[in-house]
């Protein structure tokens, strides 16, 4: 599945999909932006998360590597938009397959802060299939991969209601999110 981007004059990738509200609140927490199944999962993804976040909860991504990857992202931030980058970022997550890294950092009122790398372990194989779950704790966000402890994040942004959207773009197939 092809990525469709442009880059913008700073030399990011900028990508936009059109984006639905939701309010049941029997739906999964990440609402896709429609509902053809085969459209809803395509990378890139921008999803409305209901309610925002908050302690207690988490967002599910599952999926597969693609057959020769380079590298895919994951952020979680706020304001349903189609400004990218968003200006403020609670946590993108960039794992990147030629260096086996998982790189995170956040982004207040347009200022990106440092990257943090260390993890005890690469958990993502090409090919295969995978399970990222994000729970969101009071002071941090806590990322397992395959039920497996991978990294935790103290939270940048405090107001945690705020952060609505998940973005996905790379290397990756969407198979469900929740």
């Amino acid at each position: 599945m092809a990525e469709t981007h442009r880059v913008t004059a700073q030399g990011r990738k900028k990508w936009a999909v059109p984006q639905r509200s939701a309010t049941d609140e029997n739906k999964p927490s990440v609402r896709p932006p429609n509902r053809d199944a085969e459209r809803t999962l395509a990378v890139p993804f921008r999803g409305h998360i209901t309610d925002g976040m908050r302690p207690g909860k988490k967002v599910v991504v599952m999926g597969i590597v693609d057959s020769h990857p380079d590298r895919f992202y994951l952020a979680l931030t706020c304001g349903r938009g189609t400004r990218e980058p968003p200006p403020d970022v609670a946590l993108e997550v960039c794992v990147r397959f030629k260096d086996r890294q998982v790189l995170r950092r956040a982004c207040e009122s347009g200022s990106w802060g440092d990257v943090e790398r260390a993890m005890p372990f690469f958990p993502f194989i090409r090919d295969q299939p995978f399970k990222i779950e994000i729970f969101c704790e009071h002071s941090r966000f806590r990322v397992l991969v395959d039920g497996q402890k991978l990294f935790d994040f103290h939270h940048r942004l405090t107001s945690l209601g705020d952060i609505d959207t998940l973005w996905i773009k790379g290397s990756i197939t969407i198979t469900k999110l929740a």
